[in-house]
């Protein structure tokens, strides 16, 4: 069984930063359907995209709501810098704070998790 955690770090300003996004949701839903130990992180420009995903009018919510329950969080420091803060809250996602305010990286190379970030 693989360990993955998935970071969307992708900003929600173009159709390329769409496809990241979307690439990173069905990479996460990959690992879930096969039984894997997944997580699912948006960290950077990334943690804007919890509170557009969760907008039931959008046309990637049905595949983020299939990955839901692996959402990790959302980086608290960037979410902050992001002004992002109140949509990833209203979208139900933990802020993290495990390093210096970000998520920890590290924490999840030691816990053996292989990082893919989008």
């Amino acid at each position: 069984m693989s360990k993955a955690a998935i970071v969307v770090l992708a900003d929600v300003e173009t159709h390329g930063d769409l496809g990241r996004a979307v690439n990173a949701l069905v990479a996460t839903k990959e690992f879930k359907d096969a039984g894997d130990e997944v997580r699912l992180i948006f960290d950077g420009a990334g943690t804007q995209w919890p509170g557009i995903l969760s907008d039931p009018g959008h046309k990637s919510h049905k595949l983020y709501e299939a990955v839901r329950d692996v959402v990790a969080g959302a980086c608290g420091f960037c979410a902050g810098a992001f002004h992002a803060e109140a949509s990833v809250k209203e979208a139900d996602v933990h802020l993290l704070h495990e390093y210096e305010g970000h998520p920890s990286i590290r924490g999840l190379v030691n816990d053996g998790f292989h990082v893919i970030t989008f």
